[in-house]
């Protein structure tokens, strides 16, 4: 671990120096006579950047454990707040490196103002007609007690208004101005202002301390603290990030408590998704006892499923068992014992979950790897019957430092880049004529013309292949869109709380994240046969794992070349050019495939979101009712609007899809073509005496390269295989 963390300290300092000096080379390129070749320049440098980080999604019921296995991971015992069993994380708890200095910190992003008044004001109209059905039923002699769902959201409110508001919103909560006054706020000024607020202290355990009315919801706490903290405003936060100094397992892995599925609030809920869909991994979990047999982990990863597989770019699904320790001792039993006793419930509890996800999860999630971790934290830290790898805590460790080492090239690429660049800048300053390399030109212009023909037939065969699908679903859609919405407005169990649930659904524009069960969503349900008619296609072409022949578009990008490696047995004399356009290539192939990844979420959610916005006006004419057969009203406005729009809606989401599949064709082939075509001109055509002086940059950054890449044996090697390159560079123009 410490080795690891030394290579990390070098490779973060090189990279930040690397960053100083081609920042330094921008300023002085911007200050010389503009020319054709010193834009493509800038540009080449301004694109530069590092690969995003990976992020680890943690899910998890109130009171898995989630927090305890985060601080057990990273060797922070005292990181984040953990403890009482009805505490949950209120917020997104984002945990990543301090890259600045020593010290423990956390940012606090807040909801806006208007968010919260907005927020306020349905929570209020909420209350208000809760009471007034209260008021009614009394009055009829009904003591029903059937609305569970609309007590829940009740319950949650009051918690809500509680923490900010202590009992003081009773009296004032059917008015929002008041609620809204400042002096509720003074202690965060940054809500107000719309700013970021950044906690700092010298250990995790201060940090935690300082960090907790911002995140966590516990009622006892509350109490319990009551005179030392007057107000919680987790109710205001968007996310928290924490950031720890001097860990490696953090050097470019993320990892995100968060709410099981997502929030009622708008865009707390859009940066859930946005979140979940960019996840690399998801770690669900969940305590030992009963791990198959629970439901709430596994509605959790159902819920999630649209957003970590076709839509995101998650890749391994960790199903973690969470107090595996926690077992009877009894008075007979050595340590030996009792370590076998936990050892053989772990394999159980293995096998059940595995079999849980097999017989049905598995279907949903078939290009994910899916692993089971029986995990002690307490006994990670105290070792009293297990060793360390019998708590698995090493094995998830080990998991995030295969993420780190995924992105262990990351700093060598970018200090590759900007040797290739700087080379380039000080060969073509030292040129005394353009060279004619006709016939290198000619060639490469040649492969790259097969090769764009060829990736242009494999996407226009994938565009075919989706417009066959999609035409099929349609009409499947178009027969059943009815039944599908019936089947929603009138469920086989809907007791009088299906009332609140309705009218829950349709104020949030057809979605709703009940307290308990499956989230619902009738967009989702409405579009399911488009989206179900996508799926293996959506997976042949856009896999979760991107490399070799597996890549998108049947490996069409990750094959695309210009077969520079032959080129340089023939022409020696342009080698270092050569070399410059095959890492070029590579880089053009890394920022299609960056161009995909965000792409294909836009292109699969846009059948839902189209769904969505056709919808939205049959919501707000039955959001209008009141009073007398509301219910009755709100499900023929529904039924009437789907049957009015069937006949353009399904028809338009597919057009949408489309056309935004032809628009990221369209961005591939013209990064390909368009910048490879570039950096031929840039490598074999140019000549600028204007350039400024950068040998001193480039020996600086080649010193950094020969520091991260070679031994001293290759070191030696590759100062040879240089001069040949700016040698190359010279003769070349």
């Amino acid at each position: 671990m410490e080795e690891d963390f030394d290579r990390w300290l070098t490779e973060a300092t090189i990279l930040s120096d690397v960053k100083i000096i081609m920042g330094r080379v921008l300023v002085r390129l911007r200050r010389h006579e503009p020319t054709k070749f010193k834009h493509l320049l800038k540009t080449k440098i301004e694109e530069m950047k590092v690969e995003k980080r990976e992020l680890v999604g943690v899910f998890g019921k109130t009171g898995a454990g989630k927090s305890s296995l985060i601080n057990a991971v990273l060797g922070e015992k005292h990181l984040l707040p953990s403890g009482s069993i009805s505490a949950c994380t209120s917020v997104m708890i984002k945990v990543e490196a301090n890259m600045d200095n020593s010290k423990y910190e956390a940012d606090i992003e807040f909801i806006t103002r208007k968010e919260w008044g907005d927020e306020l004001w349905s929570m209020g109209q909420f209350i208000w007609n809760a009471d007034q059905k209260k008021y009614a039923a009394a009055a009829d002699g009904d003591d029903d007690d059937d609305d569970d769902e609309d007590e829940d959201e009740y319950r949650d409110i009051e918690e809500k208004l509680s923490a900010l508001y202590g009992e003081e919103w009773k009296q004032k909560i059917q008015s929002n101005e008041e609620l809204m006054d400042d002096k509720y706020f003074r202690e965060i000024p940054e809500f107000l202002q719309s700013q970021t607020k950044t906690l700092k202290a010298k250990t995790a355990k201060e940090l935690s301390a300082k960090i907790v009315k911002y995140t966590r919801s516990d009622l006892n706490e509350r109490l319990k603290r009551s005179k030392a903290v007057k107000r919680w405003y987790w109710p205001l936060v968007k996310s928290v990030t924490v950031k720890v100094p001097n860990n490696d397992l953090l050097q470019h892995v993320t990892l995100v408590d968060l709410p099981g599925n997502g929030d009622r609030n708008k865009s707390r809920d859009e940066m859930w998704k946005e979140i979940v869909g960019d996840c690399s991994a998801v770690w669900i979990v969940t305590d030992i006892n009963r791990a198959a047999s629970e439901k709430e982990p596994w509605e959790i990863l159902k819920g999630a499923a649209s957003l970590i597989k076709n839509g995101g770019q998650c890749q391994y699904i960790h199903f973690i068992c969470t107090k595996s320790d926690c077992i009877e001792e009894e008075d007979d039993h050595s340590a030996s014992d009792i370590r076998a006793e936990i050892l053989k419930r772990n394999r159980r509890a293995n096998e059940a979950v595995n079999a849980e996800f097999t017989n049905h999860i598995k279907k949903h999630f078939s290009d994910v790897a899916f692993e089971v971790s029986t995990v002690s934290c307490n006994e990670f830290l105290q070792g009293k019957y297990l060793q360390p790898e019998d708590t698995e805590i090493p094995k998830l460790q080990g998991f995030l430092q295969n993420l780190n080492d995924r992105h262990s090239g990351m700093c060598v690429e970018y200090v590759s880049g900007a040797y290739g660049i700087l080379s380039l800048i000080q060969g073509a300053s030292c040129r005394d004529g353009a060279n004619k390399n006709t016939a290198v030109c000619a060639e490469l212009e040649h492969n790259l013309n097969l090769q764009i023909c060829k990736v242009k037939t494999v996407m226009a065969e994938t565009y075919k292949a989706f417009q066959k699908c999609l035409d099929a679903g349609v009409e499947r859609s178009r027969r059943s869109c009815e039944k599908e919405l019936k089947s929603f407005l009138y469920p086989s169990a809907g007791g009088s709380g299906f009332h609140a649930t309705l009218k829950s659904v349709i104020r949030n524009g057809g979605t709703f994240r009940p307290k308990k069960g499956d989230p619902i969503n009738l967009n989702m349900k409405l579009s399911s046969h488009l989206t179900e008619s996508i799926v293996e296609e959506f997976r042949r072409t856009f896999p979760q794992k991107t490399e070799g022949k597996r890549g998108p578009f049947k490996g069409v990008i990750n094959s695309f070349s210009l077969a520079t490696e032959r080129l340089l047995q023939r022409h020696k004399d342009v080698e270092r050019q050569l070399i410059f356009l095959k890492s070029e290539e590579e880089m053009i192939k890394m920022k299609v495939n960056r161009i995909i990844q965000d792409r294909k979420k836009m292109i699969y959610n846009s059948l839902t979101e189209t769904v969505e916005q056709t919808m939205q006006r049959g919501y707000e004419s039955a959001l209008a009712f009141k009073g007398k057969d509301t219910l009755k009203k709100m499900r023929c406005t529904l039924v009437k609007h789907v049957c009015d729009s069937k006949n353009t809606m399904f028809e338009l989401a597919k057009n949408t899809m489309l056309c935004k599949l032809e628009k990221m064709q369209e961005e591939i082939l013209e990064t390909l073509e368009k910048t490879t075509r570039e950096s031929i001109e840039l490598s074999l055509k140019t000549v600028d005496h204007s350039l400024p002086d950068v040998s001193k940059d480039l020996e600086e950054v080649k010193n950094h390269y020969n520091k991260l890449c070679c031994s001293p044996d290759e070191e030696q090697s590759l100062s040879v295989f240089e001069e040949v390159q700016l040698d190359a560079i010279k003769v070349s123009v």
